[in-house]
């Protein structure tokens, strides 16, 4: 497949699997969600954007240090899967999107774009850091992960780190690589 993958993709992958990725649960999925909260920079964020949300399993943890939560997938089954695990959470927001077209509107003092920027081609995924850059409030941070082992997508989760880091223009302060992903962290500096 040429192209970032279309939502066509993502909705057939849902219809065929509720949870596809085993997020719910994989000891994988429940490592590389405790590492991504270990790498934060901080306790609490005021705004925080999960980009690929899935069913919500990390969204649910990014809430619980999160004033804001904004999550968005392109699928419309992960969402409604997410709208109803954050239910009783008045401040998670669940949108279907697709990025970087739809980027949504505001400041996030975090966002998270976990396992989700190879299945972009190198424009979207140029675009998507830019995006995500000039959203980013002062002092605020990204958290990459990437999957580094096989894939048939776009970029590799090695490539799509890589070019992300480069198109941000954002200092990376924390990068690990664990068997099969690496965890990348740019923060924006405040300005004084």
């Amino acid at each position: 497949m040429t192209g970032s993958w279309p939502k066509d993709v993502f909705d057939r992958i849902h219809a065929r699997d509720p949870d596809p990725w085993k997020v719910e649960t994989s000891d994988y999925e429940r490592a590389k969600y405790a590492a991504t909260l270990a790498a934060l920079p901080r306790p609490r964020f005021q705004s925080a954007l999960e980009v690929g949300c899935s069913i919500g399993v990390q969204t649910v943890l990014l809430a619980e240090r999160c004033d804001t939560v904004l999550a968005i997938d392109i699928a419309a089954e992960p969402v409604r899967r997410t709208r109803e695990r954050c239910a009783n959470l008045a401040h998670v927001t669940v949108r279907q999107a697709r990025i970087p077209q739809a980027w949504p509107v505001g400041r996030f003092d975090l966002v998270v774009l976990s396992e989700v920027l190879y299945f972009l081609d190198r424009t979207d995924l140029t675009e998507t850091a830019n995006r995500a850059a000039d959203s980013l409030a002062p002092d605020g941070a990204i958290v990459l992960v990437n999957w580094t082992g096989f894939t048939d997508t776009p970029t590799t989760g090695n490539e799509a780190a890589e070019l992300f880091l480069q198109a941000s223009g954002l200092p990376c302060v924390r990068s690990q690589t664990e068997a099969s992903y690496r965890l990348d962290l740019l923060k924006k500096e405040k300005k004084i």
